[in-house]
């Protein structure tokens, strides 16, 4: 079988070259320089006949992938709302993998566990959320969708006396969803997971706020089929937040299940200066939230709240003779998966560098540069800022949609920064998104200079 591979050494040389990427992530230009052919050629595409020293397996993966990598990780990557990672949660993710436990049974991986347990009560305070709330710690945002929706679905269903669980969904009185029309697509995704089909539309406001109104009339249209409310906390263009306390109690007076998809608004009830976006969503059922977004945890890390512990278990729980069930309950209940990584080290390790007042000032550094963006963009003369600039993003035009576009292509050709185009209300749009910890004042203003040579030369 040949000798043990030097677990060492492979570590070390990850280590010198995790350094030197993070290092260089200050200067270097934020798109990829290499494509996906380039990059296979570059490692090449045979399965070598025998082993390689693990060592040399590391310095062909960095040499190779080098010119492939983009800089997501810099304080000028502004394309999607995905966050970095905070040097407290990048420490930790590393001893997870070291540590390798399988994070499902309270008995047989009693750290994992109490570190979820510390993790799930710290979020739900941060939050406001109900302390007796349960917290399953998914893959990411749309897997907290899935797994609070699933949860939803059983429970409504239920109160129609119909065990899902046991019956299915075939000869069921159906679930029926409300969600607004400027929802994320990854809600339309779960639900076609879940089995539920297309949801119905609710009417928005101009900055993709749901209307309370609009949620009253359609439940009290005599559809009397179990309902599920979804809400969004953070639209994914204007960053708007929808009106908590009007709609919950909309929904709630008809029996519907609420559920907030807060991917990564969730977390502005961290900050006494953006709480007041979530006013009365602690009334709701189900919370999801990613937590490598706007807390700055590493991959893969989404949390998936309900209030009731009861639904969640019913959804996700499972029972095999050869597992070593804990009467407390054990953290794979509340997941879709027994097998994971045990995600909640992270968790625990960004909260407790960061503390209460740290988290704060995560979220409000946030969205102040989203601010700063928005200012320094309005003095660009054609410039448009398109929404109202409450919480991380800022939508731009420069003119007609061609021009848009052309300042889009230009910016990711400067390298700069990244900043995405999107079409938002039937306008193209350049979409800044800020997200990162790392991000600082003078990666704005660099940003802004860039962006201002780009229209300029789109002229």
């Amino acid at each position: 079988m040949g000798d043990t591979p030097d677990a060492a050494g492979a570590l070390v040389r990850a280590h010198e070259h995790a350094l030197t990427w993070l290092s260089s992530l200050g200067d270097r230009a934020v798109p990829p320089s290499a494509s996906v052919a380039e990059v296979v050629a570059a490692l090449g595409a045979e399965l070598p006949a025998g082993p390689t020293d693990p060592s040399a397996v590391v310095d062909l993966l960095v040499n190779g992938v080098e010119g492939g990598l983009t800089a997501m990780p810099s304080g000028r990557f502004f394309g999607f709302v995905i966050g970095g990672t905070h040097p407290a949660g990048m420490a930790a993710d590393w001893l997870t993998s070291a540590w390798d436990q399988n994070a499902g049974l309270r008995t047989v991986t009693p750290a994992a566990t109490a570190v979820e347990d510390l993790a799930e009560a710290w979020v739900l305070d941060l939050l406001g959320l109900d302390a007796g709330s349960a917290v399953g710690f998914v893959t990411g945002g749309t897997m907290a969708n899935f797994t609070c929706l699933a949860a939803a679905r059983g429970a409504v269903l239920a109160r129609a006396g119909w065990d899902v669980g046991n019956d299915g969904l075939v000869g069921s009185p159906g679930v029926r969803v409300l969600v607004g029309t400027e929802r994320h697509d990854s809600v339309d995704l779960v639900l076609r997971y879940l089995g539920l089909g297309a949801p119905e539309l609710v009417a928005v406001d101009e900055q993709g706020r749901v209307d309370p109104a609009a949620i009253r009339r359609m439940l009290g249209s005599g559809d009397d089929r179990p309902t599920v409310v979804v809400l969004q906390a953070g639209n994914i263009h204007s960053g708007a937040f929808d009106p908590f306390e009007e709609a919950i109690a909309a929904a709630h007076e008809y029996g519907a299940w609420v559920h907030v998809d807060g991917a990564f608004g969730l977390f502005a009830g961290a900050s006494p200066a953006y709480r007041h976006l979530l006013d009365g969503y602690e009334a709701a059922d189900s919370w999801a939230t990613d937590a490598h977004k706007t807390l700055n945890v590493p991959y893969d890390c989404g949390l998936a709240i309900v209030r009731d512990p009861a639904a969640l278990r019913a959804a996700m729980s499972m029972h095999g003779d050869y597992l070593i069930h804990d009467v407390a309950g054990d953290p794979f209940e509340k997941v879709p998966e027994l097998s994971r990584r045990a995600r909640a080290f992270t968790v625990w390790a960004v909260l407790r560098s960061l503390g209460r007042s740290g988290v704060a000032a995560l979220v409000e550094g946030l969205a102040g540069h989203a601010r700063a963006f928005a200012d320094g963009i309005a003095d660009i003369d054609g410039a448009e800022v398109l929404n109202d600039v409450v919480f991380t993003q800022v939508c731009v035009a420069f003119g007609d949609d061609a021009r848009t576009r052309d300042v889009v292509r230009r910016m990711l050709d400067d390298g700069t920064a990244w900043a995405s185009g999107s079409v938002w209300r039937e306008r193209a749009v350049l979409r800044i998104s800020v997200s990162n910890w790392s991000t600082t004042n003078a990666d704005v203003e660099r940003t802004l200079n860039a962006l201002r040579a780009a229209f300029t030369a789109s002229a």
